[in-house]
């Protein structure tokens, strides 16, 4: 098979690297890929929507899953969907909504595979509800390092060291996935605005159980007693009686158009905190408290899939995502980490606070009971010292940070933020004894 050599980039745009990429249209083409890899081994690559260098590999090879596009089967009887891993989470929606079903995790863009939603073990906004995306998945089929299909199941270890294992026990190359049933497309939304953090956070733990999706926005440029204003949005999916009547002859529509691409000419600097200041005030007078409004899925879920390559707006010099789970108990944390991110200057405008519930069983799967903190941080003088800083205030909480959006810690850190890692090694050496599975994040991490 033909290899293209080409420059690659996470979504942050922060670290490239040159590797030569296949493109397997079947599962036979991905174990010949295997066989052909040198002492610079493979990885697997989705949609790209890791924010960091996990579906990188310099000097290697890199399996690009999108030509395994399939959707096998969908049984509207038993609620499964039977997929090829490299199907995106958009594609299955589209198919899955005529029948009135619906993938019980979405993150926040549809753009990712079924291959990525499982390496990264995925979350969304319902996660106090639904748990994480491999919670819902009843098999699947990995390549291994010696060529061969095993299927796996949750009651096999092989299985939870894949979730959130990002790509290094093997490739998945098929899925078995559990759905939900709907009688629309749509939300019945309750928005509340909500002056500083404090308040933010004690709202949004009261009655969250009773909602089935959960997110706050929150702005990173009030100082004082509005540090952390912010707006709470819940929802559950709207029934039939719930729509309005121009909207129930066609309850399923799958409403969600990209209106444009983002062109690549934005200079660094575009962000700043004239800019933020000025979206924040916006985006924050903008979502008055409103009970019961019915909004589609991109309204919703994923207000930025209608935006092609938004991330180039952050000029060439990228962004990085800072993200980290806290445990409950340790609020104080993370109104401290919101303070630290005021005091430096750096500003962000995608912000995003929601409540995880009980993990699974899987040793590198990020989500746990607590709070969880997502910034989008352009790069600029001192985000190092920044980061290196929230580090130490996540792992004195007891938190940790998500591999899909890190791009810049230590091994160190990684090492006391998942305290089962070496639980999830020795599975992977099982079946990867010479470790033919190796990407740019697995060197810089050393977790492999």
């Amino acid at each position: 098979m033909d290899a293209e050599l080409r420059t690659l980039v996470g979504w942050g745009r922060t670290a490239p690297s040159t590797a030569r990429v296949v493109v397997p249209r079947t599962v036979q083409e991905v174990i010949d890929v295997l066989r052909s890899a040198d002492e610079r081994g493979v990885i697997a690559r989705g949609l790209g929507r890791a924010y960091g260098d996990p579906a990188q590999n310099a000097g290697g090879l890199v399996i690009d899953m999108t030509g395994l596009d399939r959707i096998h089967s969908i049984d509207a009887e038993a609620a499964t969907v039977d997929t090829a891993a490299g199907v995106s989470l958009d594609t299955l929606m589209r198919r899955l909504l005529p029948f009135g079903l619906w993938l019980p995790v979405l993150p926040g863009t549809r753009q990712v595979s079924v291959g990525g939603a499982i390496g990264a073990d995925i979350h969304g906004k319902a996660h106090h509800v639904e748990g994480s995306f491999c919670d819902h998945v009843e098999s699947m089929d990995l390549v291994t390092a010696d060529g061969q299909i095993h299927t796996v199941t949750p009651d096999d270890d092989l299985f939870w060291a894949t979730a959130g294992g990002m790509g290094l026990t093997g490739v998945v190359v098929r899925a078995k996935l559990k759905l939900n049933r709907v009688e629309t497309a749509y939300f019945k939304v309750d928005t509340d605005q909500i002056d500083n953090l404090d308040d933010l956070m004690a709202r949004q733990s009261v009655d969250d159980d009773k909602y089935l999706e959960s997110v706050s926005w929150f702005d990173t440029t009030a100082t004082g007693k509005h540090l952390g204003r912010g707006i709470l949005t819940r929802a559950n999916h709207a029934t039939l009686d719930d729509l309005p009547k121009k909207l129930r002859a066609n309850p399923l529509k799958f409403d969600a158009p990209q209106l444009l691409t983002i062109p690549n000419i934005f200079p660094p600097g575009m962000l700043n905190k004239l800019t933020a200041r000025a979206f924040c005030e916006l985006w924050y007078r903008k979502s008055p408290t409103r009970h019961g409004a019915i909004q589609n899925i991109t309204m919703f879920l994923h207000p930025l899939d209608i935006l092609g390559e938004w991330n180039r707006a952050y000029g060439p010099r990228g962004f990085l995502q800072y993200q980290y789970v806290i445990p409950f108990g340790r609020e104080d944390a993370v109104k401290r980490s919101v303070q630290m991110m005021v005091d430096s200057g750096h500003v962000s405008l995608l912000n995003v606070l929601k409540r995880f519930g009980e993990g699974n069983r899987s040793p590198l799967s990020f989500p746990e009971p607590g709070w969880t903190l997502a910034v989008d941080l352009p790069v600029r003088r001192g985000l190092a010292e920044l980061c290196a800083g929230l580090d130490e205030l996540v792992l004195t909480a007891g938190g940790r940070l998500y591999l899909a959006k890190e791009s810049r810690t230590t091994p160190e850190a990684i090492e006391r933020m998942y305290p089962r890692i070496d639980e999830w090694r020795k599975v992977r050496a099982d079946v990867d004894p010479t470790g033919i599975f190796v990407s740019d994040m697995a060197r810089r991490l050393r977790l492999t």
